[in-house]
């Protein structure tokens, strides 16, 4: 397989609809991997955590979704909670993004922190995708529950800022509308200072 050169691998990404079977491993993960730490990082602090989920361990996360979802809400209708476990069985990798961010930091905001370990996880999906995979990235409510958190190994202060699936597309990603770049730009030519200044 041919990968995709830099410009077009970022003009064409997508999020995938579906996924099976291969995920990336051996070479084509390694690759992927070393584009992650490649993100800016500000104080070279390193503040990631790439946590790849595949196999049985997947069904295992599944029962942690479920339980979180329970315990966030006991009436949580049968069909929910399924959903909620068949989740990491969507794709045949996941690759669990997490910021090991240190608020207390005396140089380096948490929030460059944070986005830093989100830069790895686009790293990740643009790799991926550069070389044929399909990728999907996911946050909610497990993201931010403490229980998944700790089932995973992290600390109540750090984030996860991506749930990525990882596999070969089933079908084609959508081919959704793009918004125009032109209409988020602006020259901007200087201030105009406050009288008194």
């Amino acid at each position: 397989m041919t990968a995709l050169d830099g410009i077009e691998t970022l003009t064409t990404r997508a999020s995938a609809l579906k996924l099976t079977e291969p995920a990336p491993g051996g070479a084509d993960l390694e690759r992927i991997l070393a584009a992650a730490v490649r993100a800016p990082d500000h104080g070279k602090l390193r503040p990631w955590k790439f946590l790849l989920v595949r196999g049985a361990a997947r069904e295992r996360l599944g029962d942690v979704m479920a339980h979180a979802l329970l315990a966030r809400d006991p009436d949580a209708p049968r069909q929910m909670v399924d959903a909620e476990r068949a989740k990491p069985v969507r794709a045949p990798l996941l690759i669990v993004v997490a910021a090991t961010s240190d608020p207390d930091h005396p140089k380096i905001p948490e929030i460059e922190q944070v986005i830093s370990a989100s830069c790895a996880a686009m790293n990740i999906f643009l790799a991926a995708h550069a070389l044929g995979y399909g990728c999907m990235w996911k946050t909610g409510a497990p993201a931010y529950d403490p229980s998944v958190k700790s089932a995973l190994g992290l600390a109540p202060r750090h984030h996860i800022v991506a749930f990525l699936y990882l596999g070969t597309h089933e079908m084609p990603p959508a081919d959704i509308r793009r918004p125009r770049h032109a209409d988020f730009v602006q020259e901007w030519e200087g201030a105009t200072l406050l009288a008194g200044a």
